[in-house]
């Protein structure tokens, strides 16, 4: 059962890897970028994507975690507010 789930991950990862170098491939395309008058060096399609992609998976996690500390801090203020209140 072990080499079964580890022959599905690795088919898993080798598909994303094919997929991701097909996108790559097919999106040569050299585009530049305006913002407020600042002007991006062209570079292509697929850069841009997959840098938006990889910059999205490291900040989705990041904020993720802040809202679920800032969770715990308002659950343990009102735990100790109860607490003191009850006394």
């Amino acid at each position: 059962m072990r080499n079964l789930k580890r022959a599905l991950a690795a088919f898993w990862v080798l598909l994303l890897a094919a997929l991701v170098l097909f996108f790559v491939l097919e999106n040569q395309q050299a585009v530049s970028l305006v913002l407020f008058g600042w002007v991006a060096p062209a570079v292509p399609v697929a850069v841009l994507v997959l840098t938006a992609l990889v910059v999205g998976l490291a900040v989705g996690p990041l904020l993720g975690a802040y809202g679920v500390m800032r969770s715990k801090r308002k659950i343990r203020a009102a735990a100790r507010q109860a607490g003191l209140s009850g006394n």
